[in-house]
């Protein structure tokens, strides 16, 4: 019998988003965020060549699909994928390390609260 080679499951998980923006733009697209450009309006250090090298990645690792829309000019939209939103309690857990942290001052208590109630709402997170 073939030994099989095991890889820790963090570290399958991290492979799929192993890209400096990945996790930033999953997010974004569970706030809606679907077209290029849109990634690149609120991320100024985002270079057009690493968005389309990371959303080319997050597409073959199937989180995300790319839909190319028949309207004048060609438009592209890029959606998560089912796979892709089963990433909501990752990106939840991201938020609530720090959101959670009394001793990070960085929100007001009602910021806090209100982040808190936006991203449990938004990425469908039950509890």
């Amino acid at each position: 019998m073939k030994s099989e080679k095991i890889i820790c499951p963090v570290d399958r998980t991290l492979n799929l988003i192993n890209k400096k923006w990945s996790i930033q733009i999953i997010r974004d697209m569970f706030f809606g965020k679907k077209h290029f450009k849109e990634f690149l309006e609120d991320k100024p250090n985002l270079s057009n060549k690493v968005l389309s090298n990371c959303l080319k990645e997050l597409e073959e690792n199937g989180l995300i699909e790319k839909r190319v829309l028949n309207t004048t000019p060609v438009s592209t939209e890029y959606h998560l994928t089912e796979y892709g939103k089963s990433m909501n309690r990752i990106v939840y857990e991201l938020a609530m390390f720090t959101l959670e942290d009394e001793k990070d001052k960085g929100y007001s208590d009602e910021t806090r609260a209100a982040l808190k109630n936006t991203f449990k709402e938004t990425l469908k997170i039950d509890d």
